[in-house]
């Protein structure tokens, strides 16, 4: 019997071993010395962020496929509930490659620095599995993309849609002018937006962002983002820029005008999308591709929307207004519908400014100059169709 339960003993003691062997193991692979070197100067972060495998084990049921709440091409997403009972979402990668453990590294780092209220709070991590594992802020409602793009005649509110695109706005805003060193987020689209129970948004995703040294305008990288949302300037040069997220944005502002794919919907004569939006704007016929929705619910500052979305998709990035000058104006349209205070007046003006602006820059541009350089965009988003 001595000798029974001294061999058990030894063999759990053994498994034991290999499984912290193991462990050790997986950190140094996901590249745990570089994170806990990336949030050194945070210790407290540090300790707070890197989550015992156990522990997520225990939150998910041992990952039982009741508590997915979804996945895609990179991985999946499990609802789980932390011993803390604070309920999160755990995303696990379905394959170890070097560049999605790079990405996944890149996005700790990213928001492990970063504090806003439209931006998703990244909680912790875990990097003792073969995989590694990102735990965030659990967020209920699904994505823009879900509420947008659903069957039937009825979608989000206008005033809905106008309040999501101010803060995306705000959120992006934050991220090329407010933090320490600028990001690029470089993936923005509807499915990055999540979406609260009341609505607010939160943008998502950051694996593929970038910094921008405080010296420089911008980088040259690989080509990175998603078709139909990507600025064709950056395609073609390769050179990332803040405008490249201000040309994602100006589509997401088209998606919600008119609750088509970007990169799915292309018309009998060939146009993208984008293209199409701004040759009806430029002809007075925007009508023809707006949701009904918009244009019953939305007044006059469909309008205003329109103009500024076609300032952001402009193909000279230089042409493109900022995020903040984009913040402001929308902003601006919030505070003249909703909050006619005197504390805004001297914010209303600045961003009647930027509207006038960028109103007048459209007027003044006839129909065949919209055509031409339109032309050359189409050219540029058809072959952009195909990855590269």
């Amino acid at each position: 019997m001595l000798l029974v339960l001294a061999g058990i003993f030894v063999t759990q003691r053994i498994k034991h071993k290999r499984q912290i062997m193991l462990k050790q193991k997986f950190f140094k692979q996901n590249r745990g010395q570089l994170l806990q070197q990336l949030v050194s100067p945070r210790a407290d972060i540090a300790e707070r962020m890197i989550i015992p495998v156990d522990e997520l084990a225990k939150a998910t049921n041992n990952f039982d496929k009741a508590r997915e709440l979804g996945g895609g091409g990179h991985g999946t997403v499990y609802k789980g509930i932390l011993s803390d009972l604070h309920v999160v979402a755990i995303k696990k990668s379905k394959v170890a490659v070097q560049k999605e453990i790079d990405e996944f590294i890149n996005e700790v780092a990213i928001l492990s620095q970063i504090n806003h209220r439209n931006v998703v709070k990244l909680l912790g991590c875990c990097l003792e599995t073969k995989v590694p594992l990102l735990v965030y802020e659990f967020i209920s409602n699904g994505t823009l993309y879900d509420h947008l793009h659903v069957e039937g005649p009825k979608s989000l509110s206008w005033v809905t849609r106008l309040r999501i695109a101010t803060e995306t706005a705000s959120a992006l805003a934050y991220l090329h002018s407010s933090v320490s060193i600028p990001i690029i987020h470089r993936d923005i689209k509807s499915s990055n937006i999540l979406l609260e129970e009341t609505m607010t948004s939160k943008v998502s995703d950051f694996g593929a962002s970038r910094y921008i040294p405080m010296d420089k305008t911008g980088l040259t990288t690989m080509v990175q983002g998603t078709i139909g949302y990507l600025d064709p300037m950056y395609f073609y040069t390769g050179r990332l820029t803040e405008k490249s997220d201000v040309y994602s944005f100006g589509v997401i502002l088209v998606e919600l005008l008119t609750r088509k794919k970007p990169f799915s919907y292309f018309f009998h004569d060939g146009d993208g999308l984008v293209s199409h939006f701004v040759n009806l704007l430029a002809t007075e016929n925007l009508a023809e591709i707006l949701d009904p929705q918009v244009i019953h619910e939305g007044g006059k500052e469909v309008h205003e929307v329109s103009i500024l979305a076609a300032s952001c998709i402009k193909l000279n990035a230089e042409d493109r207004p900022t995020m903040r000058q984009v913040e402001h104006a929308l902003e601006g349209l919030v505070s003249k519908k909703y909050v006619q205070t005197d504390m805004n007046v001297g914010t209303n003006e600045e961003n009647d400014i930027v509207m006038m602006n960028c109103s007048s820059k459209m007027e003044r541009r006839s129909t065949q100059e919209w055509s031409r350089r339109y032309s050359m965009e189409e050219e540029i988003l058809m072959s952009a169709r195909y990855p590269r």
